[in-house]
């Protein structure tokens, strides 16, 4: 299940975090109020009280919209990380982890002014414009859907997207409260695109959804080294991986260092806290 941070416009330039409220000045963000730093902090979300045949939600329909006037600051921060809103959603495509979340945030006011509907095909992205469509692909069990992004989330780090509980049972995530996903913008406007794209009875690449913890990324060989030999030591049973390759920018080589592959996104947040405590707190999942 998914940690909510942000979610819903109070007011005009104020972004409320589930009861405290951060006032945009730019180019400072400053904040009055702190937020919760775990999960069992937020307590009681879950389900709807009713089931829902989420089989009979359709999903959303991709469609030319004009950019929220509040959803979209040029930057804000949370637990003092910054977080830059994207200017398109062209071409982004990312992998990552999905989590979900329900019923303790069922009819707020969500970051694009929009009430939130837990039975909608609804998502929260820490920067894709709002809105944006999106297609979630579970990389376990192929299955596809498509949401609009009108919130912000989730922040627990590690997390990719926070998906609406009907959205989230569509993929089948909703017993282990987490999955391994892709995410895949849809351009409403490139009709012959986005008629390939939704076309989500095709079955995805499931086949390569290995995990992994990404710990960092050099140009020199004898620091990704040094790095592999720190962290080694966190988790014994896993391998140490030194890739070569190359930078999109400027086709440099690069090593990156990566821990895995893991079994579960519970050895993910266990690593990632154990990381953090040696001060290593850029780490990044990697689906490959």
């Amino acid at each position: 299940m998914a940690t909510r941070y942000l979610s819903g416009l109070a007011h005009i330039r104020c972004i409320s975090w589930r009861g405290w409220c951060a006032l945009l000045l730019p180019p400072l963000l400053s904040a009055c109020g702190s937020l919760p730093t775990s999960q069992s902090q937020w307590g009681g979300d879950g389900p709807p009280a009713k089931t829902v045949d989420a089989a009979a939600v359709p999903n959303a329909v991709p469609r030319i919209e004009a950019r929220s006037p509040y959803g979209n600051p040029s930057y804000y921060e949370v637990n003092g990380r910054r977080y830059h809103v994207m200017n398109s959603s062209k071409g982004y495509v990312e992998r990552g982890i999905a989590s979900w979340y329900g019923s303790k945030f069922h009819g707020r006011r969500t970051s694009s002014g929009e009430p939130y509907d837990m039975n909608a095909m609804t998502a929260a992205h820490p920067t894709l414009p709002i809105p944006t469509y999106v297609q979630v692909t579970n990389l376990r069990n192929g299955r596809k859907v498509i949401v609009k992004v009108n919130d912000r989330g989730p922040f627990l780090h590690n997390r990719l997207i926070d998906l609406s509980y009907v959205a989230a049972v569509k993929l089948g995530i909703t017993a282990e409260g987490t999955g391994l996903v892709e995410v895949r913008a849809i351009d409403p406007a490139a009709p012959a695109t986005q008629s390939a794209v939704v076309k989500t009875g095709a079955a995805a690449d499931t086949a390569s959804a290995d995990l992994y913890l990404q710990v960092g990324a050099f140009a020199d060989r004898e620091n990704a080294e040094r790095l592999s030999q720190r962290v080694d030591s966190l988790s014994p049973g896993a391998a140490i991986h030194v890739s070569k390759g190359a930078d999109d920018n400027s086709n440099a080589p690069i090593y990156r260092v990566r821990i895995g592959p893991l079994t579960s996104v519970k050895e993910v947040d266990r690593l990632t806290r154990k990381l953090t405590n040696i001060g290593v707190v850029d780490s990044q999942v990697v689906i490959n």
